[in-house]
């Protein structure tokens, strides 16, 4: 079983950041610091819990001005890096609100390390002027890591994040910074910029279907951000984002052979799934086959969850077989419950078959 994410923040990791606190400021408590972090209720905390926590025993520690504090802080980040260095940026968010000057250059700093997508979004709720120039400024930045920021921290439905309501009703701001990363050089700053248009696309498809329009056929890269920006609509089968990527979502097909090895499986069992599809058009055509999983739900009701098969170019009256597989354990954000289950195929948007299951 893997490891759970909680334990990043290990005693050797908090040794570590003991020790260098103390060599920034010679009255640090190590001892101290270190028995409140690993208080009684720290087996308990889980992954975010623990950062909040950690962040608030750096601030008992550092009884001094935030500036002050700061100091301290941003020289010793590079030490760190990944999630567990999220709790530098975290500091900001928690105490530094009220000191933009200060705050969103240590924010800009504490990003190369980690980053500070999740500790900006106060600062752009609270000053969102300033922020969209400041997100301009971080889209031009040499640093791929400021780069990402400037599209990852403003994205209206960044995920384990507080959303940003004003963008998610008009996100026309955020389109010049978007604009500016749409060549980047670094496929981590263009995945951002995929995920952005793709959080704007659950509130206003038409504008980032404008956006495909405009940016397909540049090159490769802003290729592949359009399509990756527009997964969502096309799970959704959305007629005009099919369309934007050559799928006809009247296509004529035909689905045979639909078979599940299993119609009635443990939680955790798998089945093996196969279906063929014949195309019965004069013309070639891309299909863009994915399935369904209609899920029990807790309340009785049933939930789909859109999985990814391909993308398949079929002459006039080929036939494509597909032989698959699909595990039902339990995931972190995924819980399976017994009863009634459904798997659907789906082919350029449109459900073509349907088998049912159950889970027990």
């Amino acid at each position: 079983m893997a490891e759970p994410l909680k334990n990043l923040y290990t005693r050797e990791l908090l040794e570590q950041l003991g020790n260098l606190l103390q060599k920034q400021y010679k009255a640090f408590d190590k001892k101290a610091f270190f028995k409140t972090v690993f208080d009684k209720e720290w087996p308990n905390r889980e992954l975010k819990q623990r950062m909040r926590h950690i962040t608030k025993c750096i601030h008992q520690f550092l009884p001094m001005p935030y500036a002050q504090q700061i100091g301290i802080l941003t020289p010793i980040a590079h030490h760190f890096n990944g999630f567990v260095a999220i709790l530098f940026p975290d500091f900001v968010e928690v105490y530094g609100i009220e000191y933009p000057d200060i705050s969103i250059p240590a924010l800009e700093h504490l990003t190369q390390y980690s980053s500070s997508e999740f500790a900006v979004r106060p600062f752009i709720i609270r000053y969102e002027k300033r922020m969209v120039k400041q997100h301009l400024q971080w889209a031009k930045s040499k640093n791929h890591h400021v780069r990402r920021l400037a599209s990852e921290g403003i994205r209206p439905r960044l995920p384990w994040a507080m959303a940003l309501p004003v963008f998610k009703k008009n996100p026309s701001a955020i389109l010049p910074i978007l604009e500016l990363l749409k060549a980047d050089e670094s496929e981590y700053v263009r995945r951002s910029v995929a995920n952005c248009l793709n959080d704007i696309s659950k509130d206003h498809p038409d504008i980032v279907l404008t956006i495909v329009k405009h940016w397909k056929g540049i090159s490769p890269q802003t290729d592949w951000i359009v399509k990756h920006a527009s997964r969502g609509l096309l799970k959704q089968g959305h007629t005009a984002a099919l369309s934007a990527f050559g799928l006809n979502h009247k296509v004529k097909v035909e689905a045979t052979n639909f078979a599940i090895s299993k119609t009635n499986l443990p939680i955790g069992g798998k089945f093996e799934y196969s279906f063929s599809i014949k195309l019965n058009e004069k013309k070639t055509h891309d299909v863009r086959l994915e399935y369904k999983i209609y899920y029990q739900k807790a309340n009785g009701k049933q939930n789909p969850k859109v999985f990814q098969i391909g993308t398949y170019s079929l002459k006039p009256r080929q036939t494509l077989t597909i032989n698959r597989s699909h595990a039902f354990a339990d995931l972190t954000t995924r819980k399976h419950h017994k009863g009634d289950h459904r798997i659907v195929v789906v082919v350029n948007g449109k459900e073509t078959a349907e088998l049912p299951f159950i889970l027990h």
